[in-house]
């Protein structure tokens, strides 16, 4: 069954009806410490949640980690949480992400309702099925795909984020765009996403969720089409772990933006993607997120990290490309020199 994502204009209400329709013998709110101090008291005078238990977690990605997910499972077990159980996830991407995999998988799966707090969550985390943590130094290597009941959409989280975070979601917005329509990749770029209108982007919002519903859809358990979704991803996410790896963390989205940037000059190079286009977009990247500090010395070891993308297949690394706004272009390869050139472009285009 499709999951009901719901667009709330009272938080309240909407999360009452939303636990509701889970039968639920106790209710658990997932948090990390932050969304406990910023985001927990906006739901303090929802009734339903009066004998909520909370469990808390470290925050950050870097938490997004076996050691997270146990003690979760461990608080549920004492807590005695039952397959009747709820699970609400209140964060970002990691808790939405480390709380649905929890849920996924004590007692064999319990209902969680996902409540995005960060815009990222909003417009990629909490909508499409997938949950996991990281492990082994890679990001997202264990999980499943398994629907929240409900997702409860509400702009009024947006207004406790800083600006890095709001731009760290913001680059899966213009990725949404760059794979649909030339109105809504046109729409990002006027944006000022460094001086919000909250209003006009809850609006925005709504439009990138539908993007990304539509193509999962068609591709469920991305076997196909919902590879267009991992537009800027392969580079990105090769950047995210190498980061990681050298104890200098960036947030997704940012890693995501300098994904982009060197998955469109593969674009302009491979697939005739045109260059115009490329050059606003990166412009508006380079404007919004500045610039990642890696150096040559580095390729080996971020191709090395692309080749453990889990869309690959026998070692061969995989890359959603474009022709044009919304031309995708599924399963395509780059040689090394050609991969190393997109990385010079990140460096100094």
């Amino acid at each position: 069954m499709k999951q009901r994502i719901v667009i709330s204009q009272c938080i309240e209400r909407d999360l009452t009806q939303a636990v509701m329709q889970c039968e639920h013998d106790k209710i658990f709110v997932i948090t990390d410490d932050i969304t406990k101090e910023l985001c927990l008291p906006i739901l303090s005078t929802t009734e339903c949640l009066k004998q909520a238990q909370n469990i808390t977690i470290r925050p950050t990605d870097t938490h997004k980690d076996l050691a997270s997910l146990s003690y979760v499972w461990e608080q549920l077990s004492n807590s005695g949480a039952t397959r009747h159980s709820c699970i609400i996830n209140l964060g970002g991407g990691m808790v939405t992400d480390l709380g649905g995999f929890a849920a996924s998988t004590f007692k064999r799966g319990v209902d969680f309702i996902n409540i995005p707090t960060t815009l990222l969550s909003m417009v990629d985390a909490s909508v499409g099925g997938k949950t996991g943590i990281n492990f082994n130094g890679l990001k997202n290597e264990i999980g499943v795909f398994n629907d929240a009941k409900v997702v409860i959409i509400c702009a009024d989280f947006l207004k406790t984020l800083d600006l890095k975070n709001l731009c760290s979601g913001y680059a899966e917005m213009i990725k949404h765009g760059l794979i649909s329509n030339k109105n809504t990749w046109a729409e990002l770029l006027r944006f000022d996403i460094l001086v919000p209108d909250y209003q006009k982007l809850q609006t925005m919002v709504a439009e990138s969720i539908c993007v990304k519903e539509r193509v999962v859809e068609q591709d469920p358990y991305e076997t196909g089409i919902r590879k267009a979704l991992n537009f800027g991803h392969t580079i990105g996410h090769a950047l995210e772990s190498f980061a990681l790896n050298e104890n200098k963390p960036i947030l997704h989205g940012y890693a995501v933006a300098f994904g982009i940037v060197c998955e469109l000059y593969l674009s302009c190079i491979k697939t005739g993607f045109p260059m115009d286009k490329m050059r606003q977009t990166v412009r508006y990247i380079k404007d919004c997120y500045g610039t990642f500090e890696f150096t040559c010395n580095d390729y080996d070891a971020l191709t090395l990290l692309m080749k453990h993308d889990k869309k690959n297949t026998t070692g061969t690394i995989n890359f959603t490309l474009l022709g044009d706004i919304g031309d995708i272009r599924i399963n395509q390869t780059a040689t090394r020199k050609e991969l190393y050139e997109a990385l010079d472009f990140l460096r100094e285009g």
